[in-house]
C-alpha cells in the first residue's frame, strides 16, 4: 500500500461544477464518498493506496482522505483528462481531518506538485490525525 498527497487548489479545481474546498470534499465524504479525480500522469496507484487531499487556500493543509478504489485510467470521454482515479473518501478520517488539519509545515512539504508519495516521516502524523 502506498499514501498519496492529492493537492487541490479551491480557486481552479471543481468538482461537480463547485469549488473544490475543505467542505465540499467533507460533505461528499459525508453524503456521496465514491469521486473521481483527475491525473495528470498515471502514477501508480493501486486498489487500497491512500489518498490525502492537500487544500491549498484558504490554509495550506491536508483535510481529508480516501482509499483507491481502482487503478488509474485513461478518460474516453474527455480527452483533456489524461486519467481518472476512482477514490472512496473516508468519511471519519475526514471529519477529523477537517476539524484539525495537518499543516504543511507539519509535512515537511518542499514544492508541491499535483501529486506525490507521502514522505514516511509525516505518515504517523496523518494516520494518527485521521483516527486511522
Amino acid at each position: 500500500m502506498a499514501d498519496w498527497i492529492y493537492i487541490l487548489n479551491p480557486h481552479r479545481d471543481v468538482l461537480d461544477q463547485e469549488p473544490c474546498d475543505k467542505e465540499k470534499i467533507l460533505k461528499l465524504a459525508l453524503e456521496d464518498p465514491e469521486a473521481e479525480f483527475w491525473l495528470s500522469r498515471r502514477n501508480r496507484m493501486v486498489p487500497g493506496d491512500r489518498v490525502w487531499f492537500f487544500f491549498t487556500s484558504p490554509d495550506a493543509a491536508i483535510a481529508a482522505v480516501g482509499e483507491v478504489d481502482e487503478e488509474p485510467r485513461a478518460d474516453p470521454d474527455d480527452p483533456d483528462v489524461s486519467y481518472l482515479v476512482p477514490v472512496t473518501l473516508l468519511a471519519e478520517g475526514t471529519q477529523a481531518l477537517y476539524r484539525t488539519p495537518v499543516g504543511r509545515d507539519e509535512l515537511g512539504l518542499g514544492q508541491v506538485r499535483s501529486v506525490q508519495k507521502v514522505k514516511p516521516a509525516a505518515l504517523p502524523l496523518l494516520l494518527a490525525r485521521a483516527g486511522l
